[in-house]
């Protein structure tokens, strides 16, 4: 039976939002990775460090108000390693709280569904065992950050 282990607390600071229009499908947009943090542990070791800024999250945003994330970012691990991360996702919710969450407001993040799915890259070797997880994240969207508690299949 499937189970999970916290894997890391992850902080994304997002820079500009872009939309390149809409389409039939919704508003296709980017959003520039600004930087950001993470902390955490994967097989006994303990992981810190940063994100590499200048990477992008493309998004959909359909007429109904749901968000597909679609992001590929470096983390800097305080070591030396770098991590490849392609993090995929869903938001969505009663559409009073996305206006909320659109205008920057605080917001419980009980009160909309934003899940996510991560797979890892590393030629670390101390990291290696990034190469073979799979993850699950929850998020929460905080003015210009979004976290992510994200948790490692096993």
């Amino acid at each position: 039976m499937p189970a999970f282990d916290t894997l890391m607390t992850l902080v994304i600071e997002l820079g500009p939002l872009t939309s390149l229009g809409t389409g039939a499908a919704g508003e296709r947009r980017m959003a520039r990775i600004a930087g950001g943090r993470f902390e955490g542990a994967v097989a006994g070791r303990a992981l810190r460090g940063t994100v590499e800024p200048g990477a992008v999250d493309w998004q959909l945003l359909h007429p109904d108000g749901t968000l597909e994330i679609d992001a590929q970012y470096v983390l800097r691990e305080d070591c030396g390693g770098a991590i490849r991360v392609h993090n995929q996702g869903l938001r969505h919710g009663p559409a009073e709280v996305l206006a909320a969450l659109a205008r920057g407001e605080a917001v419980d993040p009980s009160a909309y569904f934003f899940r996510s799915l991560l797979r890892f890259e590393t030629a670390a070797p101390e990291l290696s065992a990034l190469n073979r997880t799979l993850a699950v994240a929850s998020a929460q969207r905080r003015g210009g950050e979004v976290r992510f508690e994200v948790h490692a299949l096993r």
